[in-house]
């Protein structure tokens, strides 16, 4: 077993505890950092949104300097949220442009892909460009350029809805007859008490935890898609990310950057804005490399044409992104 092995199992091991902690965004196998460098020992690198002294932290935020003999590294990444935000009109359309359900703001086009059972081309990007977070249906409207660039449901439609993966946040209206009764009951009695609150049942699994956030849109017409990433190219194939491993990326708002694989195996939890929370699993972590807007990015391998991964999430500090293998299989399509 190697050593990024065994501290994956340790990992997995106490994630959960690791991820009750106050302040802890993410848990993950990366390199120890001494003085903003690279050390090249392996650590449990343990992600929180601000990193405090010690004398600011509560008794039970304080982490643990190793966990079953593996020394703990503590990351600053700010808060991690799905990026969105707000450029012109592609025809035909290449990834790393602008592109939204009619009800978001704007993300990327990732890259064309081509559905596994009909061999038919389709649009990749994230559940939360262009199925609106799970909020949505086959066949809603896909606009190039998203609506928060201009793009009108007159004018700018490129695609609808074909299907997503659907992101589990651990609560969802609930099923159980008997909590439904519940929720009757106290509807009834808060009402004879003259309150205007109502109950609702709904279902809740803390543990719940994601793979990815990936959907797929299939276009009007095929011809309006160009099989390239905007400064990137043509990708072919794909291959599993390392540690160190240099990639980049093209999206709609900071276009062509690149980075380094900073973080593998990563546990994050993952903002959609107001209460909204969702656990990813098998994560990989860059340095800085994205904002609002990239989200949908298809990340490629630095030194070849192949993709590694679908950008979906960061910070000022670090950028997010799923494994490519994982959302090929999730949606059912090949590069």
């Amino acid at each position: 077993m190697s050593k990024t092995e065994e501290i994956s199992a340790v990992k997995e091991m106490s994630k959960g505890n690791l991820m009750a902690v106050e302040n802890v965004v993410g848990v993950a196998v990366g390199y120890q950092v001494k003085g903003g460098q690279q050390t090249g020992e392996f650590a449990l690198v343990v992600m929180v949104s601000r990193k405090l002294p010690l004398s600011a932290l509560a008794p039970h935020a304080v982490l643990p300097k190793s966990v079953s003999g593996v020394q703990v590294d503590v990351v600053e990444v700010g808060e991690l949220r799905a990026l969105q935000s707000p450029t012109s009109r592609w025809r035909p359309a290449p990834g790393g442009i602008s592109i939204g359900h009619y009800k978001v703001t704007a993300g990327t086009l990732g890259a064309v892909v081509r559905d596994r059972n009909t061999g038919k081309r389709m649009i990749l990007s994230n559940n939360h460009v262009i199925a609106n977070s799970n909020d949505s249906e086959p066949g809603d409207i896909i606009l190039q350029p998203g609506p928060l660039d201009g793009g009108t449901q007159t004018d700018d439609v490129i695609a609808h809805l074909e299907r997503f993966c659907p992101i589990d946040f651990g609560t969802e209206p609930g099923s159980c007859e008997i909590a439904d009764t519940y929720a009757r009951i106290g509807n009834t009695l808060a009402g004879w008490l003259g309150s205007k609150h109502q109950l609702n049942a709904m279902k809740s699994d803390p543990q719940a935890v994601n793979l990815v956030d990936a959907a797929l849109a299939k276009p009007l017409d095929e011809d309006d898609l160009l099989e390239e990433i905007l400064h990137i190219g043509k990708v072919e194939g794909s291959e599993i990310g390392f540690l160190g491993m240099p990639v980049r990326k093209s999206g709609r708002t900071t276009s062509f950057t690149s980075s380094q694989i900073s973080l593998i195996n990563a546990t994050v939890e993952i903002s959609y804005g107001g209460d909204r929370k969702a656990r990813f699993d098998n994560q990989m972590v860059t340095g800085p490399m994205s904002q609002g807007g990239d989200s949908g990015s298809l990340v490629v391998a630095g030194d070849s044409q192949r993709a590694v991964g679908l950008l979906f999430a960061g910070s000022n500090q670090s950028t997010i992104f799923n494994p490519i293998q994982a959302v090929m299989d999730c949606l059912e399509v090949d590069l």
